[in-house]
């Protein structure tokens, strides 16, 4: 999946060998926009977009993708109106939903870890160390093992695939299978690099809210989700700002050292969909008209 400014745009391919694309056009309602645009609320709304489009997106390549060489596709009758628009929220809210639990449950795990350790680690300073290193090592002991199975791993060679498409394009080469395999599979945009940051600037910020007593602790984690969530993507965005910037580029190491899990280097077919994908997108970019050729 390629994002652009207006539009998202997926492609596919179906076990029959074929490519096929599905496209999602970004909302521009007025309200919508000026959210974007408010420092910390705009990464909370960026990450509701992302879960929302990215399951509507995953929806349909898990629908379209079992076809056998030869097999006649039989495409099903598409719900119009209300029921498309019904449709498309469940898939939406089903993607917040599941990301927000998510993030409450690598959240608050920590917090009652750490606690188990008030006895031997009794100070605040000690006891938001001791959650953060807990949040951190959950973090990346549930990436590592996702990883080891097959499916997994290759949407991880997919992760690595759009992010060699975009380095060769922002370093100005063409287009090729072969460009596209010289380039790295990290990038400062990525966002592994964003959940990584979520721990830090997690721990960071409850250095200025008590952590007693426990309950009140627990209120705090969970009323803080959004803000953690919002100072992280700001971050994000300036670790990506520096990153041609000598002495400041290294702010952006750790989310890239985070990659080297959540990125795998990937097979020449996996790099052509997402070199298909990207020039989709810059042609629905430029040329309106190609989207009557896709599915929405």
């Amino acid at each position: 999946m390629m994002g652009g400014g207006e539009h998202t745009v997926s492609a596919v391919r179906r076990n029959d060998g074929t490519i096929e694309y599905y496209y999602a056009k970004r909302t521009k309602k007025p309200l919508y926009q000026k959210m974007k645009k408010i420092p910390i609320l705009r990464g909370v709304i960026a990450l509701i977009e992302s879960a929302a489009n990215g399951s509507k997106h995953l929806q349909f390549a898990s629908d379209r993708y079992d076809v056998t060489p030869g097999e006649e596709v039989i495409e099903e009758k598409k719900p119009e109106g209300s029921g498309k628009l019904s449709l498309w929220l469940g898939v939406a809210a089903i993607g917040v939903l599941s990301f927000l639990f998510g993030k409450f449950l690598f959240t608050m795990i920590p917090v009652f870890i750490a606690q188990l350790f008030s006895g031997i680690f009794e100070s605040k300073t000690e006891q938001i160390i001791l959650e953060s290193f807990f949040k951190l090592l959950l973090l990346l002991t549930y990436i590592y093992l996702v990883s080891l199975t097959p499916l997994i791993k290759r949407v991880f060679q997919y992760h690595g695939s759009e992010h060699k498409v975009i380095n060769c394009y922002e370093n100005g080469e063409e287009l090729t299978i072969a460009n596209v395999q010289k380039q790295s599979r990290l990038h400062y945009r990525c966002g592994s690099s964003f959940m990584l940051f979520t721990v830090i600037v997690g721990m960071i910020v409850y250095f200025f809210v008590p952590i007693d007593p426990f309950w009140l602790r627990i209120v705090d984690r969970l009323l803080l989700i959004p803000v953690v969530l919002g100072l992280s993507f700001e971050v994000l965005q300036a670790t990506n700002a520096c990153r041609n910037i000598p002495v400041l580029r290294f702010l952006g190491y750790p989310g890239l050292w985070l990659q080297l899990l959540t990125t795998k280097e990937p097979s020449d077919d996996q790099v052509e969909v997402a070199i298909a994908s990207f020039n989709k997108l810059k042609e629905v970019e430029t040329n309106p008209e190609v989207i009557k050729e896709m599915h929405i």
